[in-house]
C-alpha cells in the first residue's frame, strides 16, 4: 500500500508537470520523463547539449552574480507543495528505453536509478527556488550528500514502469533537503520500492561560493512533521561528524571489540604480539579490495561542467556491488546507500580512482566503503573526492571479516556504525 503522502504526492505533481510543459519540454496530459527531466535542468540554467557551447554558455552565466539575494530575507518564502514533482520512467511501455537499464540477469541497473534520483533531486531543488520574474536561474545547485536510500523492495523488474515522486522538506540558509519515493507499476497498481533523501547546496553562478535559497513556511501538520525529521536528519549527521572516527576515538564499547579480534587472532603456538593468525571461516580486510579507474570524458557532465554526480555514484555502486559478488560468493541485493558525501567536484579530464573495500560482515550482510579520489599524473597528487557507504545482503552467511591494523580497525568500526544506523532505521 502507498502512504496517504505518497498518494498526495502524485495527485500534487500537476503544477510542476505543469511548469514542465511550460518549458516546452512536456508533452500536456502527461508526466515528464527523465530525458525531459535533463532538458529543463539546461534551460533552467543555459546550458548547452554541444561541448563547445556549453563552456561558453557557463561562462555567460557569471553576469547573473546580480541577481543573487543578499541575504534569505530578501527572497518570499516558499511552500512544500511548489516543489512537489512527478516524473515516469515507462520501462514497460517503451521497450527501447528498457536497454540502458537492463542487466545481464534481466533485472533494473540500480547505478541507472542513481543518476536519474540525483538529477530529479537538482529539478526539484530548482522547482522551490523558481523565480517567475528570471528567464534563468542565478542558483547553481549541486549534490552535498546522499543521506540514506532505504530499499523497501529487493526486485526492480525492467519491464515494468516505474514513476518517481518528490518534494523538498527542510531548507537552511543555503541548503535544501529533498525527499524522493520510487514506485513501480506492477499487478495493476504502483507498489514503493524505495525512499531517498538527498541534501543540497545552492552556489553562486560560478559554483564558487553559497547562495541563499528561499525560506520554508510550511502548510499544516504534515508539512511541521516532514520539517521536523529534516531538523532531526541536520542534528543526526552534525553528531556522526562530531563523532567521527577520524576525529576522535572510538568508544570504550568499540575498543573492546578491537582488542576482542585482536586476542581472536593471535597465534597460541608462540604468544606473540606479531604473530597473527586467520581464524575459520574469515577473510583478513586487505583481501577484501576491488579498485577501478575512470577517465573523465566530456559526456559525463553536469549542467555546470563537472562530472555529473549520478555518474559517480553508479561507477562506486557498481564497483561495490562487484565486490560485495565477489565476497560473498553470489549476487547480492542492495539493503540501503547512507551517507554519500560529495567533497569536492570531479573536473573533466580527471583521472577518477575507484577502491571498494568490504569493511563490516554480520551474518549475511556485507557492508561496503567505496572511495574515490582524482590522481593529477603532473603534480602526482591525489585528493578525495567522495566516500560511499552501500548495505548488500547475501543469499547465504558471508565469511567474518577480520582487520590486521589500527587503521583496518577504524574502518570496522566505522563500517559497523553505519550498518547499524541501517539496521535500527
Amino acid at each position: 500500500m502507498l502512504s496517504p503522502r505518497f498518494l498526495r504526492l502524485r495527485s500534487a505533481a500537476s503544477l510542476t508537470t505543469r511548469s514542465l510543459c511550460a518549458g516546452g519540454v512536456s508533452k500536456p496530459g502527461r508526466a515528464p520523463d527523465m530525458v525531459e527531466v535533463r532538458n529543463r535542468l539546461r534551460e533552467i540554467v543555459g546550458a548547452s547539449t554541444n561541448w563547445s557551447d556549453h563552456q561558453q554558455a557557463m561562462a555567460e552565466r557569471v553576469s547573473l552574480s546580480s541577481m543573487l539575494a543578499k541575504s534569505q530575507n530578501d527572497l518570499p518564502a516558499k511552500k512544500m507543495k511548489d516543489s512537489e514533482l512527478e516524473v515516469h520512467l515507462p520501462l514497460g511501455s517503451e521497450p527501447q528505453l528498457r536497454e540502458k537499464y537492463l542487466t545481464f540477469h534481466n533485472t533494473v541497473r540500480f547505478g541507472r536509478i542513481l543518476e536519474d534520483l540525483d538529477s530529479l533531486a537538482v529539478l526539484i531543488s530548482y522547482s522551490y527556488t523558481h523565480n517567475p520574474a528570471l528567464k534563468r536561474s542565478p542558483l547553481s545547485i549541486v549534490t552535498a550528500l546522499v543521506d540514506k536510500i532505504d530499499m523497501r523492495q529487493h526486485i526492480i523488474y525492467p519491464d515494468c514502469d516505474i514513476k518517481f515522486t518528490g518534494q523538498v522538506t527542510w531548507v537552511g540558509k543555503t541548503s535544501i533537503e529533498a525527499k524522493m519515493h520510487m514506485s513501480q507499476y506492477r499487478d495493476g497498481a504502483y507498489a514503493p520500492v524505495l525512499d531517498a533523501t538527498f541534501v543540497m547546496v545552492a552556489r553562486d553562478p560560478e559554483n564558487k561560493r553559497a547562495a541563499f535559497v528561499n525560506p520554508l513556511k510550511p502548510e499544516g501538520p504534515e508539512d511541521e512533521k516532514l520539517l521536523q525529521e529534516g531538523e532531526a536528519n541536520k542534528s543526526r549527521r552534525v553528531e556522526l561528524s562530531t563523532a567521527s572516527l577520524l576525529k576522535v576515538a572510538p568508544t570504550d564499547e568499540e575498543r573492546k571489540i578491537v582488542h576482542s579480534l585482536f586476542l581472536n587472532t593471535l597465534d597460541t603456538k608462540t604468544v606473540s604480539f606479531r604473530s597473527r593468525v586467520l581464524p575459520p571461516n574469515s577473510v583478513w580486510m586487505e583481501d577484501a579490495k576491488l579498485k577501478g579507474l575512470e577517465i573523465c570524458h566530456p559526456q559525463e557532465r553536469n549542467i555546470f561542467n563537472r562530472i555529473f554526480g549520478g555518474f559517480l555514484m553508479r561507477k562506486a555502486y557498481e564497483l561495490g556491488w562487484a565486490n560485495a559478488c565477489s565476497f560473498g560468493g553470489c549476487r547480492p541485493s542492495l539493503v540501503a546507500v547512507d551517507d554519500i558525501l560529495f567533497q569536492k567536484p570531479v573536473e573533466i579530464g580527471s583521472l577518477l580512482l575507484l577502491s571498494s573495500q568490504v569493511c563490516y560482515t554480520q551474518g549475511k550482510y556485507i557492508q561496503v566503503r567505496v572511495h574515490s579520489e582524482v590522481f593529477d599524473p603532473l603534480s602526482r597528487q591525489h585528493n578525495t573526492t567522495n566516500v560511499f557507504h552501500f548495505t548488500f545482503a547475501s543469499d547465504r552467511d558471508v565469511p567474518n571479516i577480520i582487520p590486521n591494523t589500527y587503521g583496518e580497525s577504524m574502518l570496522y568500526l566505522d563500517g559497523k556504525r553505519h550498518f547499524n544506523q541501517t539496521v535500527e532505521h
